[in-house]
């Protein structure tokens, strides 16, 4: 595995290899990130990944300093699912000036849910996302970007944003990786205490409760939704939202009405400290 810190660098590694598979992370990889290299094994004639810490997604509150880094590591681990490049910047390669040009997603599907909790969070993901694609895909002409669907909302960010833009990238979303209790495997999850960890199903478990009550009660669905609040709550947990929405555009379904696309739930909330999210499609 070659391991480049520059754009030109970059540029210059792939020059001539063909259609790259990309899978951008932040590092600290675990399995569903190592599981996302391994689609991009399948859909490109070279497998690039890149790791970077993108403060621009993280507000002032939020973890940017103590995120995990564990460049080694991950090093090792991408090496042994057959990655071919990684491009790893440090923060001047890939901001060698202040980032004032930025990428602005629809505020109809970026400032709910996630982007109503986080603010600015899409507009850091996609400005990022933009400057990485230009980067892995320009001498080439596009390629695939591989991203799990852990990160629902991420994803149906990004491609709305390559299809409106017309960029020549295809994305390939990827099945969240869980534990064999359920929990979906994320970066976040290290934080957690061994009591909190015992605990921490419990969000995936009211999003099956959630579905599986739409599917088979005609009770409202804002009732179903605060029911399901309440009992993580009850639970010890701070949650955000849990929801049901329709997939193709996080809209809620119309209520007695059948949906307009397939629907999933979506969840997230704190565990002391922690904030986890997940989801469910059905």
């Amino acid at each position: 595995m070659q391991i480049v810190h520059t754009v030109e660098a970059l540029r210059q590694t792939l020059a001539g290899r063909g259609r790259p598979a990309f899978v951008p992370t932040m590092g600290n990889l675990h399995d569903g990130h190592l599981s996302l290299v391994r689609h991009a094994r399948g859909h490109g004639d070279v497998t690039v990944a890149s790791i970077f810490v993108n403060r621009l997604q993280f507000l002032p509150h939020e973890d940017f300093d103590s995120y995990p880094r564990t460049f080694e590591a991950d090093c090792a681990k991408l090496q042994a699912q057959g990655c071919d490049v990684l491009f790893a910047p440090r923060e001047p390669d890939l901001y060698p000036q202040p980032q004032t040009f930025k990428l602005q997603p629809d505020p109809a599907l970026a400032d709910i849910l996630e982007g109503h909790f986080r603010p600015g969070f899409f507009t850091g993901v996609c400005t990022v996302v933009m400057k990485l694609f230009a980067c892995v895909f320009g001498a080439a002409g596009g390629g695939v970007g591989v991203f799990g669907k852990k990160d629902y909302q991420q994803l149906l960010v990004i491609r709305h944003m390559v299809q409106q833009f017309a960029l020549p990238v295809q994305i390939v979303g990827v099945d969240t990786e869980r534990a064999e209790d359920g929990l979906a495997l994320s970066s976040r999850n290290a934080y957690l205490s061994a009591a909190q960890r015992a605990q921490a199903r419990a969000l995936y478990a009211q999003l099956e409760w959630l579905a599986t009550q739409v599917r088979q009660t005609q009770q409202p669905l804002a009732q179903l939704e605060a029911q399901a609040m309440e009992r993580l709550t009850a639970l010890g947990w701070q949650p955000d939202y849990l929801t049901v929405r329709q997939r193709d555009d996080l809209l809620p379904p119309a209520a007695g009405a059948a949906p307009s696309s397939p629907l999933v739930a979506l969840g997230a909330a704190r565990l002391g400290s922690t904030r986890l999210i997940d989801n469910l499609e059905f």
